[in-house]
């Protein structure tokens, strides 16, 4: 498709459709690749390619796939294969900018995969640019949970068709829209951000020096994806606008206009702002610490087929026959398992959990930090989730070849059978020199129901922990992360939202 002497400073946005694996060990296979190429300082669309994708085995086509995005077996019975128009494809990649929607944990792997299959080098990028780490380190929350179609909606451009070129499309009217209103922000932030970030209900907690709630209070993290930058990302304001009120390259978003930011056309401070090492996440299980995958989930990236997508579910609503698990890739030579339900990775929203234990603070990470968790009571319709979480990635981690020793996820001491325990951790990360905490923590008022965020000016172990006291209850939103470090594997339970109930 391309010259050899073509300019390779265009950015290709791309997109891959897949199957849904629906066993453990089954793979993805590419349905369909698509690909716009994009000038970098008109934002405009230069070509565009796309084409259905008919896999070795056809088999992997299941109703799950279909359902994701509605390509059928018979709609690529007669398509090219992948070695068929990998030609085409590395034409397209190597030697440009990549763009995408969570293409880090999921189209870039996909890619990969499918040329290794057919024994022939991948194409490289010259930088890579993921718009759900981006956006959501830089637009925030205030658009819902970051999938493609959120945002679409929130910025009425209609229905995502989870088919590739209309997804790319779609990305980058999406990256426009937000890059105009991060643009008119920067230019009066003191009018236009100052309830952009925060919660008018919002209260601030600090036993201090009377700090106002913007300084030091951290609101949303990410923690699924990394964003990765080169030096031509500053040969390109345009695209680079979307990149301004700039932090660390993976950091929380602070978005609160009291917090210091970059000059917003400081290119070149800004790649050395993002080559810097920025979360230093608390990922640990007691004392022992948690490899966590090379990609930032304070909730939303997901490697499904259907990008980003992710589920909270109530233990009630989860059929047991339908958790299952899946190996996918950590990075190069290492694996991962995921928790899935009906084929889709998932959260827990649990009510009423009762504190039986406070804050614990007895473990510390290697920069001196308190790992902090509290132990609750879990109803048995939440052990019965659990405990069948565990037998399908205990299993899949044996299958694996993993000889680490396995901690239960709910913990069920000699003489208290009938009492159950489980542990949420909250974990924490570094912003700049600041240490918060990377959980969203309400407080719900008894009398009126009002739930107000709290927002808190320093890291004080004690103060949170005088939030978390034995008999308090919470309503808690968590992930369910499986960890396999240093011989001790197991779930860690890890809090992305609290609501602690007033008395």
């Amino acid at each position: 498709m391309g010259r050899p002497d073509e300019d390779r400073s265009d950015i290709v946005f791309f997109d891959v459709e897949t199957s849904v694996p629906t066993r453990p060990g089954q793979g993805f296979a590419i349905l369909e690749f698509g690909a716009i190429l994009v000038c970098p300082r008109k934002l405009t669309e230069l070509r565009n390619y796309s084409t259905l994708v008919r896999p070795a085995e056809m088999s992997l086509i299941s109703p799950l796939s279909e359902r994701c995005n509605g390509i059928t077996a018979d709609a690529v019975s007669s398509a090219p294969t992948f070695a068929d128009i990998a030609h085409a494809v590395y034409d397209l990649l190597h030697g440009r900018i990549w763009a995408g929607h969570n293409i880090i944990r999921f189209d870039c792997v996909r890619i990969r995969d499918a040329f290794a299959e057919i024994n022939q080098p991948p194409p490289e990028p010259k930088g890579t640019i993921d718009s759900l780490v981006l956006l959501t380190q830089k637009f925030g929350r205030r658009a819902g949970d970051m999938k493609m179609a959120t945002l679409a909606t929130y910025f009425g451009l209609g229905r995502q068709t989870h088919r590739s070129l209309d997804d790319v499309r779609m990305n980058l009217e999406v990256l426009k829209y937000c890059a105009t209103v991060l643009f008119l922000e920067s230019s009066l932030p003191d009018i236009f951000t100052a309830n952009s970030w925060v919660s008018p209900n919002a209260t601030t907690r600090s036993r201090s020096n009377g700090k106002s709630p913007s300084e030091g209070s951290l609101l949303n993290m990410n923690k699924d994806s990394i964003l990765l930058s080169s030096p031509a990302t500053e040969n390109h304001p345009i695209l680079s606008l979307a990149m301004m009120s700039s932090t660390k390259g993976a950091a929380p978003n602070t978005g609160h206009p009291n917090i210091v930011q970059s000059d917003p056309y400081n290119f070149s401070a800004l790649r050395d702002e993002i080559k810097k090492e920025s979360i230093l996440s608390d990922v640990a299980m007691d004392e022992k610490p948690i490899r966590e995958s090379l990609d930032i989930s304070s909730s939303s990236s997901v490697t499904q087929a259907c990008s980003s997508s992710i589920v909270v579910l109530v233990p009630d609503d989860i059929c047991i026959p339908s958790i299952d698990a899946s190996l996918v890739p950590l990075y190069p030579g290492n694996q991962r398992i995921e928790l899935l339900h009906e084929g889709f990775l998932f959260q827990l929203h649990c009510t009423g959990l009762k504190v039986r234990f406070g804050i614990s603070t007895k473990f510390v990470d290697n920069a001196g930090r308190p790992r902090l968790s509290f132990v609750v009571d879990p109803s048995p319709s939440l052990c019965n989730v659990l405990d069948a979480c565990e037998r399908v990635a205990h299993k899949l981690s044996m299958d694996s070849g993993s000889n680490s020793d396995w901690r239960p996820v709910v913990i069920r001491r000699d003489g208290f059978i009938k009492y159950p325990t489980i542990r949420l951790h909250i974990p924490t990360a570094v912003c700049e020199s600041n240490t918060i905490y990377a959980t969203e923590i309400y407080q719900r008022e008894s009398a009126s129901g009002a739930v107000q965020r709290l927002l808190f000016s320093k890291f004080d172990a004690a103060e949170l922990g005088s939030l978390f006291m034995p008999g308090t209850f919470v309503d808690a939103f968590f992930s369910l992360d499986v960890y396999d470090y240093q011989q001790n594997a197991g779930i860690k339970l890890v809090a992305k939202k609290l609501i602690i109930h007033c008395n």
